[in-house]
């Protein structure tokens, strides 16, 4: 593919162009630009929080009203597809791409700022510790995933279902249509590469404060600005090296050593710390967050006036997830095809939210605990002084302080390269109009391009510069988001109809009535067909049914066509308003089952199978062994269960053709 061609220009130039704008804008001119971020945050946590509490309520009510209803069993993908990863590399890849850094940098820091300062409770008091890890709890929990999710879900789903391009714009398909394609599509993926450019770059920027002070406490390497600069640029030439192994070997393989090294880490301290009041903390904490979720969802502090608290840390979060859900949201879909959406939304809303519970506790408590009971005053100061810092002298707490201070370090490298390279894996789709094999040096160019920004905001503005980029970037995505729910929730309407009209509904036309004895029946169905006799029937059988019914419906003046591929056939019946009608049928290959008498072949250690195959996807049953009678009986049931379906959804259908 030519670079040309892998590039949707009405995507990619608008977002270089105000990526690299807003660079220079802030490195020509930094004190200004500083200002200038403080004032936008002081507006949008005056004026527009509101906005982000609600929309976030939402999305959390959305997801869990889709996992526990109907439309969990629907599939992402055809009704037969397989999931492509196990649950462990699934697991591993959503946990690191998600908040990796975010863990690493705010494990510790986060529980005892809040402890030490909460909004409604006395400062280090014991009503202070709970209130801080319910907070926590909070800000780390289901409401993130669930944003996440809502991305993920959408994108997955219209991309593995409806064959639609793994871009957010696709989520919008069922509010309008074809024009997905032009200037609003085009508006709607340049506002996701936005918000994953300044997420990410928040994100290497959090990573980036902590391994220079993890080096400081190491190496004595001094802190400053220049030497946080130099690491952007060490740990960014190494992930464009990751680039080069893709999805499945560099990011694959360093989820999976981020996700044993972090366990590892967190395991040392349950054992090592007070283990036993850690438990209990995990379950006392565990269902305090439980209890007041409702309450804490929308808390706006609109009686106490506590905007300052708000921006500083819920609004900070919840736009950081949202400016970081284009990204996640299209990495998680990537991955997770052939799910169900039920397992789909238990494993992204539960088991990676399970872990960031756990690891809260044991850092989190651990810290509190070293406070409040063993005068560790010196961790107290740690992070009001520098939250970088936090989780390095924590581990003074800890048996084999070094050695745990080298692994949390080379952790965060491990984060901060995952989030640079699944970034770049990311923007790069969206700026290419989908192409998942766009050429390699475009990923390198947007991971080159992240570490630029992150490096520039960083000396423009530091955290708060950061901070307040996630947070502006992710208000028109939170708008796009809010429609993509509605549209995602008419086409699952939609397609559980489709589904049920198919399952349920039953006709007094049954198969036609053969010369074909029950002993010649019993003869196909334990018999075991090579790939040539199932081809042969195909061939003979099948092909001459369906260019029939084919025909039939021709003279009927419905368009219809029958495609021939080596080992297929399909024959379709156009329809512009809903999903054309498919009926094809498909040569499959199944391992012989243990102690089987092969009727055909004995040597052979495989039958074939011909499955039919609906728009939506396998139907698990064979045809092998039909008559050409039965095969147009066959053909004509399942047209009239789509016609049922037309029925049911509304549509205007007038002998066979959309009107």
């Amino acid at each position: 593919m030519s670079k040309k061609a892998s590039i949707n220009s009405a995507v990619f130039y608008p977002s270089v162009f105000l990526i690299v704008l807003l660079v220079f804008v802030a490195a020509i001119w930094p004190q200004q630009t500083q200002s200038l971020f403080q004032t936008i945050r002081s507006w949008f946590e005056i004026q527009a929080g509101w906005l982000y509490i609600l929309g976030v309520a939402v999305f959390l009510i959305f997801i869990i009203f889709v996992m526990v209803s109907r439309f969990g069993d629907i599939k992402l993908g055809p009704d037969h597809s397989e999931p492509d990863y196990s649950y462990k590399s699934w697991i591993a890849m959503l946990f690191s791409a998600g908040m990796g850094i975010g863990l690493m940098f705010f494990g510790v820091a986060e529980p005892v700022m809040h402890y030490m300062a909460p909004p409604d409770a006395d400062p280090a008091s014991i009503a202070a510790a709970k209130e801080a890890m319910k907070i926590t709890f909070f800000h780390w929990g289901i409401h993130a995933w669930a944003i996440y999710a809502v991305v993920a879900l959408s994108l997955a789903y219209f991309a593995y279902r409806h064959k639609l391009p793994l871009l957010p714009r696709s989520g919008l398909y069922p509010l309008i249509g074809e024009r997905i394609y032009g200037p609003i599509g085009h508006a709607v993926d340049t506002f996701a590469v936005l918000g994953t450019m300044f997420g990410v770059a928040t994100s290497l920027g959090f990573g980036v404060l902590q391994l220079n002070a993890g080096l400081n406490y190491l190496l004595d390497i001094p802190v400053g600005a220049g030497v946080q600069v130099a690491l952007i640029i060490v740990i960014t030439m190494i992930a464009t090296l990751s680039v080069f192994s893709g999805l499945d070997k560099g990011v694959k393989r360093l989820s999976e050593v981020n996700l044993g090294l972090a366990m590892l880490l967190m395991l040392f301290v349950l054992v090592f710390g007070p283990t036993v009041v850690l438990l209990q903390s995990f379950v006392q904490n565990t269902g305090a967050y439980f209890s007041e979720i409702v309450g804490k969802t929308f808390n706006l502090y609109a009686y106490e006036n506590k905007n300052d608290w708000l921006g500083g840390w819920t609004l900070l979060y919840w736009g950081w997830w949202i400016s970081w859900s284009p990204f996640v949201g299209t990495f998680i879909a990537r991955i997770s095809r052939g799910r169900t959406i039920r397992e789909f939304l238990v494993g992204v809303l539960f088991v990676p939210a399970a872990f960031t519970f756990l690891w809260m506790t044991v850092f989190g408590n651990t810290a509190i605990d070293a406070i409040m009971h063993h005068g560790a005053t010196y961790l107290s100061d740690a992070v009001s002084s520098d939250v970088s810092v936090a989780l390095f002298v924590f581990f003074e707490h800890m048996p084999l302080s070094t050695l745990l201070s080298a692994i949390g370090l080379c952790l965060v490298a491990t984060f901060f390269i995952t989030s640079s390279d699944s970034g770049s894996l990311v923007i790069d789709n969206l700026t290419s109009g989908g192409d998942l094999d766009a050429p390699v040096w475009q990923r390198i160019f947007w991971a080159v391009l992240e570490g630029v920004v992150a490096a520039v905001l960083l000396l423009a503005g530091g955290l708060q510069a950061l901070q307040t980029a996630a947070i502006a970037s992710a208000l028109p995505f939170l708008l796009v988001m809010l429609l993509m729910c509605f549209g995602l929730f008419r086409a699952l309407q939609d397609d559980w109809l489709k589904i049920n009209s198919v399952q349920s509904h039953n006709t007094s036309v049954q198969f036609s009535k053969t010369n074909v004895s029950w002993e010649d029946h019993l003869d196909v169905l334990i018999s075991h067909p090579s790939p040539q006799q199932a081809q042969s029937f195909l061939d003979d059988v099948a092909q001459p049914a369906l260019t029939k019914v084919c025909e039939s419906f021709v003279r009927r003046g419905i368009s219809a066509e029958l495609l021939n591929f080596e080992g297929r056939l399909r024959f379709v019946i156009a329809n512009d308003e809903h999903d054309d009608f498919v009926y094809g049928l498909r040569v499959r290959a199944f391992s012989m089952a243990s102690g089987a008498e092969a009727q055909e072949s004995s040597d052979d250690d495989e039958f074939y199978r011909v499955e039919v195959f609906l728009e939506h996807g396998g139907q698990y049953y064979d045809v092998m062994g039909f008559t050409e009678e039965q095969i147009l009986a066959d053909v004509v049931t399942q047209y009239e269960k789509y016609l049922h379906y037309l029925h049911l959804s509304n549509s205007e259908y007038v002998g066979g053709a959309s009107s």
